[in-house]
This record gives C-alpha cells, sequence and structure tokens, in this order.
C-alpha cells in the first residue's frame, strides 16, 4: 500500500507557483477565492462573448437565487446544458448553494433525461433553451420537478453556502469497469482535489488560456479543463463547434489544450500537410488522455513544434485524475506518477485506489465487487510501476484474452508493441477463429498515412506486413499475432474517442 505526496512534483513546476497550489475543501471555496483574487480577469470567452470572474459571480448570485430551496433542503438538479456560458453558469449556481449537480449530456433524448430524472430523484432541471422539447415528459408527468431554463435570472442575488468536503457535488456518467453507464457520485473534496491534480507536473500553471473542445458532461472536459481552469485564474474559450476549432485556435491563441490522443493525431497530421501549427505558435502543453497515447505523438510535437504533450491516467470514479506524467520524453510509454492524497496497491496485477479524490459510490447501483474488504476501488486496470514510480497501464482485466492453451493474453500490452512502430496510428488486437474452429490472436492495424505519404511508400499492405511481422517475430511464441489486417479506415470509437473492441470469441 502506497501514499504518493505532492512532492514528488515539484521538480517539474515553478517554485512560486508549486507554492500557490494548495488544497480546498469545496467548488465554493475555490470559487471564492478565484474572484477575490482574479475579479477583473477573463474567465469565460463564450459565442463572442468575454465574462470576468466578477461578471460571473454576479450572473451565478442571481441564478442561485431562482434555484435555492427555502427549506435548506439539499437538492439535486440536472445541468443539461451544452457547452457553454450557459453550462458553466448553471454548474457553479448548483454546486455553490452545496447542492448535487447532476450533468445530463447534451445529446440524451427525452425519454432519457425523464428517465434521469427519475433514477437520480432530481429536484429541478436547468436546460438550455435549445434542448427545451426534451424536457416535454418531465414537465407532462413530473410537475413537482422545476424546470428552469438556463438564461433565467432572479431578481435578487444568493450568497455561496459554504459545504463540508464530504458533501455530494455532482453525479456524472461513466461506463464503469462493467461497461454499464452508471451515474458516479463525487463528493467536493473529490472534485477539488481533482482540480488540483490537474495542477501538477508543469512549469506554468496559473493564468493560461484555455481551450474547451472536449465535452463539459465528460469527466476530463469538466474538471481538467473547467475546473482547473477557474482555479488557476485563467481564461477558457469554449469552442461551440470542433469544426470551427482551428479558426477558434489562430483567434484565441490558447497556451493549454486539453484533448484526446484521435484529436491530437489530426491536429499533427494537419499541421505537417499544410507546414504551419494549426495548434497556434503560443500553445505550452497539449494535456491528453481518455484513451491511451501513443510514444509517436509526444515525440513528434515535442520535435516538430517544441509542445509539451502530457499523457495522465484517470478515471470518472476518481475525479478524473490519478496520475500525470511530467517525465514525458525519457517515459513516453507511461501515464506517469501518482498524484497525492491517494492510496493505491496492485493485486494481481490490478491496480486499486482509495483516496480524496474517489466518488462516494454509484447512485442507485449495486456495488458488489466494486470494493476489497478494505475499501480500496477495483479500477479493472492492469498495471506495472517501475523503480521511479512511473505508472504504466498494460491491460484491462476484462480484456484478457485466454487462450485454449490455457495462456493469458492482455491486449492492450501487446498493441503497445505494435504501436512502436512510427507508422501505426492505432492497432487492436483480439481473438479469432480460423474455419477449422481455431483459436487465434489478430492484429488489425490503422495506418498512419500523412507518415507513409512523407516516405513515399508504394504497396502500404506489404510493408507494413513486413515491419509488423519483424516485431511479431520477437515476442513469445503464445504472444504471437496468426493474422495481420491492414486497414483503410478508423475503428469505431466510443463519445470518449477510445476504440470499440471487438466482442469475445
Amino acid at each position: 500500500m502506497f501514499s504518493p505526496t505532492k512532492e514528488i512534483f515539484k521538480q517539474y513546476t515553478d517554485p512560486e507557483q508549486f507554492d500557490r497550489i494548495v488544497d480546498k475543501d469545496s467548488v465554493s471555496e475555490m470559487w471564492r477565492d478565484s474572484v477575490t483574487a482574479y475579479p477583473d480577469v477573463v474567465a469565460i470567452e463564450d459565442d463572442g462573448k468575454r465574462y470576468t470572474y466578477a461578471d460571473i459571480e454576479a450572473d451565478v448570485s442571481r441564478l442561485r437565487t431562482v434555484i435555492k430551496s427555502d427549506d435548506d433542503k439539499s437538492l439535486r438538479v440536472g445541468v443539461y446544458c451544452p457547452n457553454s456560458y450557459d453550462f458553466v453558469r448553471a454548474f457553479l449556481a448548483v454546486t455553490t448553494l452545496g447542492y448535487t449537480a447532476v450533468i445530463l449530456p447534451a445529446q440524451l433524448d427525452q425519454m432519457t433525461v425523464f428517465g434521469c430524472t427519475m433514477k437520480y430523484a432530481l429536484d429541478a432541471i436547468i436546460y438550455h433553451p435549445s434542448l427545451s422539447e426534451n424536457t416535454a415528459i418531465v414537465a407532462s408527468k413530473r410537475p413537482d420537478v422545476a424546470l428552469i431554463s438556463s438564461d433565467t435570472q432572479g431578481n435578487t442575488m444568493s450568497e455561496m453556502v459554504f459545504p463540508s468536503g464530504d458533501t455530494p457535488c455532482v453525479i456524472m456518467f461513466t461506463g464503469g469497469t462493467t461497461g454499464k453507464s452508471k451515474g458516479a457520485l463525487l463528493s467536493n473534496a473529490a472534485v477539488m482535489q481533482g482540480t488540483v491534480n490537474g495542477c501538477y507536473g508543469y512549469q506554468d500553471v496559473f493564468n493560461q488560456r484555455y481551450l474547451l473542445i472536449l465535452p463539459l458532461s465528460h469527466v476530463f472536459g469538466l474538471i481538467r479543463n473547467l475546473t482547473t481552469s477557474l482555479y488557476t485564474g485563467s481564461t477558457l474559450f469554449i469552442c461551440r463547434n470542433n469544426k470551427d476549432m482551428f479558426r477558434d485556435i489562430a483567434m484565441f491563441r490558447p497556451t493549454i489544450l486539453v484533448a484526446v490522443p484521435a484529436l491530437a493525431e489530426m491536429a499533427l497530421n494537419l499541421s505537417k500537410k499544410f507546414k504551419k501549427n494549426m495548434l497556434g505558435d503560443s500553445l505550452k502543453a497539449i494535456i491528453c488522455g481518455a484513451a491511451p497515447v501513443p510514444p509517436y505523438l509526444i515525440k513528434e510535437y515535442k520535435k516538430e513544434f517544441d509542445i509539451m504533450l502530457l499523457p495522465g491516467y484517470g478515471l470518472t470514479e476518481s475525479a478524473n485524475l490519478v496520475s500525470g506524467n511530467p517525465a514525458y520524453l525519457t517515459k513516453p510509454e507511461s501515464v506517469g506518477l501518482m498524484y497525492p492524497n491517494q492510496e493505491y496497491k496492485i493485486v494481481d496485477g490490478e491496480l486499486l485506489l482509495k483516496g480524496r479524490n474517489m466518488m462516494s459510490g454509484y447512485v442507485g447501483e449495486e456495488e458488489d465487487g466494486v470494493y476489497d474488504k478494505d475499501g480500496f476501488f477495483r479500477t479493472g486496470d492492469l498495471v506495472r510501476i517501475d523503480e521511479e514510480g512511473f505508472l504504466y497501464i498494460t491491460g484491462r482485466i476484462k480484456e484478457i484474452i485466454v487462450l485454449p492453451s490455457g495462456e493469458n493474453i492482455s491486449p492492450a500490452e501487446l498493441e503497445v508493441k505494435f504501436l512502436e512502430l512510427s507508422l501505426i496510428q492505432d492497432a487492436q488486437v483480439y481473438e479469432d477463429v480460423t474455419e477449422n474452429g481455431v483459436h487465434i490472436l489478430a492484429l488489425e492495424v490503422v495506418p498512419r498515412m500523412p507518415e507513409i505519404a512523407r516516405l513515399g511508400i508504394e504497396n502500404v499492405g506489404q510493408h507494413l506486413t513486413v515491419e509488423l511481422e519483424k516485431i511479431n517475430n520477437t515476442l513469445p511464441t503464445f504472444q504471437r499475432v496468426s493474422r495481420i489486417i491492414i486497414r483503410d479506415s478508423d475503428f469505431e470509437r466510443t463519445p470518449s474517442m477510445k476504440i470499440k473492441r471487438y466482442k469475445k470469441c
């Protein structure tokens, strides 16, 4: 059992800024301190408008008046808005009253919104006007649930409430370790720990310029993109449409981008194609996660544009951030050092976690097997940690392939081997069956076509097969793939841009 401290990150951060990274008990405490320290700084840019920290607090205080309960009852309030200033205002109004914000993704239809209203016992829903039709069933069947348009303004202002750290703060959807969608309940302390963890591992932390392209209904977008930005007195530009991302980047000139690997790959390919840094000359760091980060991207961004691409690891259940990699160049395969205020242990290769950042539990779900006898959360991730404390993900328990020989195969561990080839963008290892009924390992890969074109490779399939076989032949016999398929299109992906794995045979 191990308990990391924040001191392991000190060498990677400006000393004066490192001393300013302090824990907060609640969103209210964080927000009060940011408004006090940065009243005239622009906090949000959205839809052509700029809002300072003081402007936002004035707006938020009027919305608090609209939603607060007269009998001091602690409410659960759905936040049903797309990425927008309205989302930010609603989220802050709910959480700074000490209530629980239930984040409802904007793509939910009206039946699902009604289902969530029932399952999570919502007292109110703050909805964006563009989504008003999707609240119709709630209005019809649950008139006791207050429906509040996100542009509503109260006539008076209401002060913040300062809840304790263990007070529920937010419920977020997650696939969990079983793949079934569940609501993970995060306390104020958990959200704040995730927020502060986003400050460790790089030099310049405060007063940055963030671009928001991830959905705020995803924990990576909400915590690493929004709340860490607000905690650090930074400015967040909300990109309403990802098709406009490069236009927005050119105009806003962000210094930090929070992104998934697939988006970072696309931006790199376009930058090489047009011989211009599409992410702007002001960008210093890309915080990359939610899916495995290819070492190729880390090296290329540093070589081509002197941009740090910092990989990390986290879960919805851990308020997003478990580890982050400040030694991204020397250990590009690692997801980094473990963040403070959490305990971890490795049992039979699986990472188990306990700490301030961990969820209070799943709402309305059975939790058999989620925790061990000592209260540690079972992540379902197979890991190893090197002698310097850097974490490596080697697979998922539920993805383990058991061959007829009895050997256990971790697809992710094998995929990393093949992804060392710079011509491969993505890979998937899976169990397949031959016409004769023999179970084998198969490999499908997505070529990195811009790199292949740059090298002038003509017979792509033949060239890649030869190179992949070279790697294959270095593996133990039981780990070698028997079939290699070169794809001409990307894999199907989840909303968080992870590859959808094929079902086991």
